[in-house]
This record gives C-alpha cells, structure tokens and sequence, in this order.
C-alpha cells in the first residue's frame, strides 16, 4: 500500500490535487497539522473534484501522533530539496509493503529535525540548478507513479474507464 504524508499543507488547492492523485492510484492521504484551511474549504472539495467521497484519509494532529500510530514505519521517504539521491534510487517493488512518500508544506517544506532522523530516505528531484523545487502536488504525483512504476502498476487500470477503451476507434 502506498501512502502520501503531507506535512502541515498551506494551500487547499494543492492538497485538493494531491486527494485527487491518491484516489486515481488507490493511495493513502495523510495531513498532518497544523493546515493552512479547513478540511470543509471550498476551494480544496474544488481541486479535488468528486473524488473526495471516495479517498482513504487521515488527519494527524501533529508529526509524533503520526508516527505513533503508523508504528513508526520503517518505508518512509522524504521528498526535499536537500535530498542528494532521485525516488528511483530507492525499491519500492513489494506490493505486500507499505511505503510511506512525505512532502512538506509550500512554503518551507518539510521541518528540518526530522528530516536529519531519516537522511538516508530523503530524496530530491532532479532538475535545473535555477530551480529550488516543483509544486507540491505535481511532486507527489512523480513519487507515488514511480513507486507505482516499480510495482508494476498493481491494481490499476490500463483502459480508460468511463468511454470505454475504443472511443478513439469510434467503437
């Protein structure tokens, strides 16, 4: 099982996409707080369209009730800037493990203290050096298709569901 961690997310519009990414990959969605909105915000039931009512979800009070009641996972990856190796350094191929994919908040990421408890799972990106990072929710996307990429694509469709797979054909 997959799982994305967003840690104290300020922007509902991000992690409406981010609700939007796990329902599409049968991922499961962490928040933990403090949020920068209310979980009933307009604006993030928008982004994250009518999957909301379908999305495994958990709301932690803060990083340690997290951890405690996860018990303290041992596959728990760090999406940061100061990571010094890609997501495809890492396994993530036994579909019968959790893996757990952390992103921090848009404006300073994810709190340094922790980050140092698990610097041989922090993981940057690779890109430009004129960029300091992407968009949170487009990251979350990138990790969770490559842990999903590893695994083969386990339990997810290849054919477009709701037209059908030969609408192209005109069928």
């Amino acid at each position: 099982m997959l799982h994305l961690v967003v840690y104290q997310p300020e922007i509902p519009q991000n992690t409406g996409n981010m609700m939007r990414t796990c329902v599409a990959t049968g991922t499961v969605l962490h928040l933990i707080e403090p949020l920068g909105f209310k979980v009933d915000d307009k604006s993030l039931k928008r982004a994250g369209m009518d999957y909301i009512d379908r999305l495994t979800w958990y709301v932690h009070k803060d990083w340690n009730e997290f951890m405690e009641k996860n018990n303290n996972p041992k596959n728990i990856y760090f999406l940061t800037r100061y990571g010094e190796v890609p997501p495809s350094h890492f396994d993530y191929s036994n579909i019968e493990e959790d893996y757990y994919f952390v992103v921090g908040k848009e404006s300073t990421g994810i709190d340094k203290d922790i980050l140092k408890d698990h610097l041989d799972h922090c993981m940057r990106l690779p890109m430009t050096k004129e960029s300091r990072s992407l968009n949170v929710s487009n990251t979350a996307a990138i990790i969770i298709y490559e842990a999903l990429r590893q695994q083969n694509y386990a339990s997810l469709a290849f054919e477009e569901y709701l037209k059908g797979p030969n609408v192209l054909k005109g069928e």
